[in-house]
């Protein structure tokens, strides 16, 4: 696990017990089964959706994007601002934000099927 990962687990310890695991290059920060953030380039990206996008977007953070193919892509995650890093309480509350979104998608996908 890489020292950033350890790191991180470090800032979210308010908001509570962090689990990771790498996927596609970079790591899922997970928290009770849901995956609310991701790391990938040691930048850390958090959750996002129609419901709470508009904080991350009034902050000017960017969008998480990639590029396959040729072709460009975006999720519904935004990079974390940097004041989440020196203040754990700051971390709990985008860390909260960014779970509820997760909660959200998932209960959307129980319904769908």
């Amino acid at each position: 696990m890489s020292d950033y990962i350890d790191f991180l687990k470090e800032v979210f310890a308010t908001f509570g017990q962090v689990n990771s695991r790498r996927m596609f290059g970079g790591h899922g920060l997970y928290y009770d089964g849901l995956m609310f953030a991701l790391v990938a380039d040691d930048t850390l990206y958090l959750k996002a959706d129609a419901e709470n996008q508009h904080i991350f977007e009034d902050e000017g953070l960017e969008r998480f994007s990639y590029e396959k193919q040729g072709k460009s892509y975006s999720i519904a995650y935004f990079q974390a601002p940097d004041q989440l890093f020196d203040d754990q309480d700051e971390a709990a509350i985008w860390a909260r934000r960014s779970w509820d979104a997760a909660v959200r998608g998932a209960a959307k996908k129980r319904r769908s099927h």
